[in-house]
């Protein structure tokens, strides 16, 4: 309990050092001084009195203080402590705080990595962070306290719902939201970058390291959030569309194209409405999966609430910050220094900026996709849901040239190439791929003419970077992994797809079900018992076509606290495909609905991620030395 109220009033003494810091820093803009150490010990208090508060609620869990209302509806007495510690940001609640403490810390940190930056543009982007810092205060102590109180005290919890008691959904929110409040940190910049005439090269070479960051994080985040949903939730897949899936996506597009733009801005004066544009909508994006996420009006398993006035809150707040930043963008974009030099139509920058007209084109889809169902059903009161074949038929056609473009733009020179310089090689190259694509249309048997081009061209894509990376001479080794990484990404996604095979059937024990590629035998089941579940395990014997046999043995687990069963997916992973097996109880612990899928290349999409992130990591640490 006492800690409970030391984590509330720390919350309260932070909301006020956050409005203190304006008039202090207002009043600190126009004078000939540096930036007052007053500003930098507020930061520092702000950023410290949410430490504490953090610290409490995790202290709270894991005393189990159920006198903490969110204690109560998140934790159990049984609950392991790994998990009671991840269950304080594993809640709305928690993990708002945790956006907070972030925030502040971001904050803190760029006043201090920023001492060669002009003194007015740091002032002005902690003035458009605080605006963010004080409305995330008062969402928290208005609507959603970490800290509310019970009385009498309850003597159980409710427990935390068992498919986020996981690794890697325990690590997988933090790193998202390190993703996410990155993008505040650019949103800022780039505001007070644009009121004092900045967006320049040196900004470029200040801001780049935040959009890498962000990046690299988002990255990550998504990565561990979709390795989890494969063997957690029973889907048996990457990546399913769904709508919490989207609104993380999106900002990742943005911030992608965004980091281009800044390279571009670090060679010539070019790209400035795109950098802004793109600054202002990724940090949009991110509050609208929040939104999104917290208003109950999503049906996702991902869902941390379902209650509308916080919702609202964060659409208003939304609304605000949008309003602001457009009123910044129009009243000042025609201020910017404009002394851009002459474009070429063969050239690298001409390469980005047709690749970011591809990757607006994708988030477009991906925005229609998840919030067209929303406004139909306010609108008309109908349900619909918006699956795969939405975004397959609206996104593989125009994934073929943007790969094509993506293969030859590394190559280009910044200023002007030459057509000769493309080399006939790559022609060449692409005929091999297309070969390739047909040997597998006559030897397989796949027959979508569209999807025969678009192997070809991720073929060509991974070609070409596989012979960038060995043999093209480069000191930006980490650009290098990144965009192999994306290659192999996109060819292990493709093959996945086309080679995956899925048999779903009802079986009880002792029954053996045929299929085109082996078979499925059910041998037995076996029953035990754990500290907070109960388990069905069922033993089945898989056959493939060569008549290797391997035993998968997945897992029906039965809560207690709270009352919920789960399906824990068996696969056997090898280095070319994965064998995935799950089951549900369908009626009387007889027969178990049984879905078996042969997923190849899978571990390869998960590599190809890291191979990504790591990129990203050693062009920071190349970024910090060239500083």
């Amino acid at each position: 309990m006492l800690a409970s109220q030391v984590g509330y009033y720390s919350l309260i003494l932070g909301l006020f050092f956050s409005i203190v810091v304006i008039p202090i820093s207002l009043k600190n803009l126009n004078n000939n001084l540096g930036i007052s150490d007053k500003i930098f010990s507020i930061t520092f208090l702000q950023f410290f009195l949410v430490l504490i508060s953090f610290i409490a609620l995790i202290i709270s869990f894991i005393n189990s203080d159920f006198t903490n209302e969110t204690v109560f509806n998140n934790s159990h007495t049984s609950k392991p402590l790994f998990y009671k510690i991840s269950g304080t940001w594993g809640n709305h609640e928690g993990s708002l705080l945790l956006w907070l403490l972030v925030l502040t810390l971001f904050i803190f940190l760029f006043l201090l990595k920023s001492s060669g930056q002009p003194k007015k543009y740091r002032i002005l982007t902690l003035l458009f962070q605080q605006i963010i810092i004080i409305g995330f205060f008062i969402f928290l102590l208005k609507t959603s306290s970490p800290f509310n109180y019970l009385f009498p005290e309850p003597k159980e919890g409710l427990g935390l719902n068992p498919i986020l008691q996981d690794p890697a959904l325990a690590i997988h929110p933090p790193i998202l939201y390190l993703g996410y409040v990155g993008s505040s940190i650019i949103f800022s910049s780039s505001l007070a970058a644009l009121t004092q005439n900045y967006i320049s090269i040196n900004w470029a070479k200040h801001i780049k390291s935040w959009v890498l960051l962000s990046w690299v994080f988002l990255t990550l985040g998504i990565t561990i959030g979709s390795i989890w949903a494969y063997y957690e939730l029973g889907w048996g897949g990457f990546w399913f569309w769904d709508p919490v899936e989207n609104v993380s996506l999106m900002p990742w597009l943005c911030l992608t194209a965004l980091f281009h733009c800044i390279l571009v801005l670090e060679k010539k004066i070019s790209l400035t409405s795109w950098i802004l544009i793109l600054s202002i909508s990724t940090f949009t994006l991110s509050m609208t999966g929040t939104f999104l996420v917290r208003s109950g009006i999503l049906n996702s398993v991902h869902t941390f609430a379902n209650d509308p006035s916080r919702g609202i809150f964060i659409l208003v707040f939304l609304f605000i910050l949008i309003l602001i930043s457009l009123l910044i963008f129009f009243i000042y974009h025609g201020k910017i220094d404009k002394g851009a030099s002459k474009s070429f139509l063969f050239s690298k920058e001409t390469s980005v900026l047709v690749n970011n007209w591809f990757l607006m084109y994708f988030l477009s889809v991906i925005l229609v996709g998840t919030v067209y169902p929303i406004f139909l059903e306010v609108l008309s009161n109908q349900k619909i849901s918006v699956g795969p074949p939405f975004y397959h038929k609206l996104i593989i056609p125009f994934l073929i040239p943007f790969l094509i473009f993506m293969s030859v733009g590394p190559n280009l020179s910044w200023i002007k190439t030459k057509v000769k310089k493309l080399q006939i090689q790559n022609f060449l190259i692409f005929l091999v791929c297309l070969i390739v694509s047909f040997f597998l249309y006559e030897n397989i048997g796949y027959s979508n003419l569209i999807n025969i081009i678009l192997i070809s061209a991720s073929f060509y894509l991974f070609i070409i970077a596989v012979r960038d990376f060995f043999l093209k001479e480069s000191k930006f080794y980490s650009q290098k992994i990144s965009h192999l990484g994306f290659s192999v990404l996109i060819l292990s996604i493709l093959l996945n797809n086309i080679f995956s095979t899925e048999v779903i059937k009802n079986l009880k024990v002792g029954d053996k079900l045929t299929f085109n590629n082996g078979s499925i035998t059910f041998d037995s089941i076996t029953k035990t018992e754990s500290k907070n579940y109960n388990s069905i395990i069922g033993h089945f014997k898989i056959e493939d076509s060569n008549q290797k046999i391997i035993e998968l043995k997945p897992e029906l687990r039965i809560y207690n606290q709270p009352a919920i069963i789960t399906s824990e997916a068996d696969i056997k992973t090898s280095l070319f495909s994965d064998k995935f097996l799950v089951m549900n109880l369908v009626k009387d612990d007889e027969y178990f609905n049984v879905k078996y899928q042969y997923k190849p290349f899978m571990i390869w999409i998960w590599i190809s991620t890291l191979m990504m992130s790591i990129g990203g990591i050693f062009s920071l640490n190349r970024i910090k030395n060239e500083k």
